[in-house]
């Protein structure tokens, strides 16, 4: 950024940009100087990578500064966690130093008191001195470039005197991972070089860590290693010597290469005539540029990023998003410690020794190879809907985004109108597809823009068009299947066999009687029906699905005969009679003229839906599945009794009339009963 800066006419870093004097002279040549102070800055100003607090962005947008904000995404990181966790009255407890301006920068972000500590003595007089502070809801968290070993040390010593402590590991995994290796080739050596500036907290960590170990020169020049020094030791120990060389991250390639070549000129000897040591030194440090295609073996895995080691000096990362093209995948579930995988290298960082990869894009170009030979040969592919976008979906296959256009996606268009559908409209129509798993035909590729068109339609319609036929190629009366609900009308129901649609018709759908479908069924339900006749010509399939064990007619027929008497309930009146149920699933017709003695002009006079009446079977017909019903021949059969009852009585009273004329004189003649008797 900084040199980017300085072709656009220079400006200025807020403070040293990085500590290395060698770098930050090399920028005060190309007109990018460095700023104490926010009067000192002139044109636009970097923001370093230790970050500053938020009373410098607040100043900065008062004065109307420009800016350029190269904070280490690491420090954001942890002036987020000070910031979101001190507003919910945490304290807020730092491993670091306290001039460092990382340290400074983080402090600038709390809202509560913030201390610092680089010591366990620190630790040990804030426990004696300051125990509300540390009683309170308190934040532990750590400059990145703290070193590992400490950090542990002090997490274990606030543990056990702080109940209500939350720790955040904040120490940068290429600060970790730089600190382990230099300690493990330490571990191996007679004595250790460390190149960088002694201002760099990070370099000077090294320098500590690699001291415990063997005897270590810091130097921030090969021309200030103590040569003749170095010489003697070689002669004492002989040819059984080990040097080893590391660096901090801001350490220019160019001052590693001449402490190289220093370090081969001292240790030359006859038996090394023949080795060119800087060649060799050159090929440690393998070439990469932006856009250069690497082998990368993944070291370690977090929830944002994948650590790799692509076989030169920088630390390599892949963050989450250029892992994968699948939104809201972890790192872990891409990638594994000992993985090997091929990446693009997007940016580079020397002066930090970092550089960023993308595995996401070496997946995309070949996944267009792939995707292009799909399209060629017809292939149909499986991925996933990541995103609905201006005019259709984006779907993620074989690495690869693939546009599907709306009219492709299988989602039908509004009705035309004079009014187009809105794009708030389409979106909304679209939204279901979003993480799902769909089929698609690749329909076109532009190799050279990296533009992708797929159909979920055309991918549909051909599966669909397979089923069909498989369809029609089985299908035969009588056979049996489970289908789904479609759609439903008021004359039947029709259901999907698997591409094909079949219609059931609503007589077909139950034995009961019902008035609509919907009484039976649902849009969506699971329909068990066989094949009742179908016309492949016509495309038409008809359905029943009423159970012939559950047939109501083998039961009537069981139970009920011609002349059987029942009790039947009006369930529908029309103009030549009314219907009624004798058992569920059987009706029987109770016709105009057998409703009543009298003449019945009107059978809603005598009748009413859900009467129950006593009625005669008088026919059935097997044949038809018809019963016909009669509540006059009862009438009849009762006025007939009645008429043979009276009969016995009329006898009776012609043989005794006198008899009768004595009893109801006296009746006549008592003038004691009253008239209301």
């Amino acid at each position: 950024m900084a040199y980017r800066l300085a072709e656009n006419g220079g400006g200025c870093t807020f403070g040293q940009l990085i500590h290395n004097k060698h770098v930050t002279d090399e920028l005060a040549r190309r007109g990018v100087v460095i700023a104490e102070s926010l009067d000192d800055v002139k044109g636009t100003m970097i923001i370093r990578s230790h970050g500053v607090g938020q009373a410098v962005y607040d100043e900065l947008e008062r004065r109307g500064i420009k800016y350029i904000d190269a904070t280490c995404p690491f420090v954001a990181k942890i002036h987020k966690i000070a910031d979101e966790e001190s507003k919910k009255g945490a304290n807020v407890l730092i491993a670091g130093d306290p001039n460092h301006p990382e340290v400074k920068g983080i402090i600038g972000h709390c809202h509560t008191c913030a201390k610092v500590v680089n010591s366990v003595q620190d630790i040990e007089n804030l426990v004696k001195s300051d125990k509300s502070f540390v009683q309170n809801p308190l934040i532990f968290l750590a400059q990145t470039t703290f070193e590992s070993s400490k950090w542990i040390e002090y997490k274990k010593l606030i543990q056990k005197h702080c109940t209500k402590v939350k720790i955040f590991d904040t120490i940068c995994s290429a600060t970790t991972d730089r600190q382990n290796e230099a300690k493990a080739l330490a571990m191996t050596s007679d004595i250790m070089i460390v190149a960088g500036d002694p201002l760099s907290s990070n370099t000077a960590k090294l320098a500590g860590i690699c001291g415990k170990y063997c005897r270590t020169y810091f130097t921030d020049s090969g021309e200030k290693l103590p040569k003749e020094e170095i010489r003697n030791l070689l002669s004492e120990s002989g040819t059984d010597f080990n040097i080893g060389i590391t660096a901090g991250a801001s350490t220019p390639d160019g001052i590693i290469k001449e402490v190289h070549r220093i370090m081969s000129e001292i240790t030359k000897t006859e038996e090394m005539d023949g080795i060119d040591f800087m060649a060799e030194v050159d090929k440690t440090f393998k070439r990469v540029y932006i856009g250069n295609r690497v082998k990368a073996v993944v070291v370690s895995v977090n929830n944002t990023e994948a650590v790799v080691d692509i076989g030169t000096k920088h630390s390599g990362y892949i963050p989450a998003d250029e892992l994968t093209a699948q939104p809201g995948v972890l790192p872990k579930d891409v990638v594994k410690p000992g993985d090997e995988i091929d990446c693009v290298v997007t940016q580079i960082n020397d002066q930090e020794g970092v550089v960023y990869l993308s595995k996401k894009r070496v997946d995309a170009a070949v996944g267009l190879e792939k995707l292009a030979a799909a399209c060629e040969n017809n292939t149909t592919l499986s991925g996933v809907v990541t995103a609905v976008v201006k005019g259709g979906v984006i779907v993620t296959c074989e690495g690869t985004r693939v546009f599907v256009p709306a009219s492709h996606t299988g989602i039908p268009r509004g009705k035309r109108t004079d009014a187009p559908e809105s794009q708030e409209e389409l979106a909304k129509k679209l939204e279901p597809l979003l993480k799902k798993e769909v089929k698609l035909k690749i329909i076109e590729v532009a190799e050279g823009r990296g533009r992708v068109v797929g159909s979920i339609r055309n991918a549909a319609k051909e599966e669909s068009d397979a089923l069909k036929a498989k369809f029609w190629s089985e299908i035969e009366v009588g056979k049996k299947y489970v289908g789904e609900v479609k759609s439903i009308e008021s004359y039947g129901v029709f259901v999907d066999l698997g591409g094909v649609d079949g219609m059931v018709h609503s007589s077909e759908l139950t034995w009961n009687r019902i008035k609509h479908p919907r009484e039976v069924v649902s849009v969506g339900d699971k329909l068990e029906v066989y094949v009742k006749s179908f016309d492949p010509e016509k495309k038409r399939v008809s359905l029943g699905a009423k159970d012939p064990n559950d047939n109501p007619w083998t039961k009537f027929l069981a139970e009920f005969n011609v002349g059987d008497k029942v009790y039947a309930q009006v369930v529908s009146t029309t103009p030549f009679g009314a219907f009624a149920q004798i058992i569920p699933g059987v009706d029987g017709l109770i016709h105009i003229s057998q409703i009543s003695l009298d003449r019945v002009t009107n059978v809603a006079q005598y009748l009413t839906i859900g009467q129950l009446v006593e009625a005669r079977i008088t026919e059935i017909d097997q044949e038809k599945n018809r019963v016909s019903l009669s509540m006059k021949v009862l009438l009849e059969e009762a006025a007939e009794a009645a008429k043979a009852s009276e009969a016995p009585a009329e006898e009776a009273a012609e043989e005794a009339p006198a008899e009768e004329a004595a009893e109801e004189a006296p009746a006549e003649e008592t003038e004691e009963a009253p008239a209301e008797e």
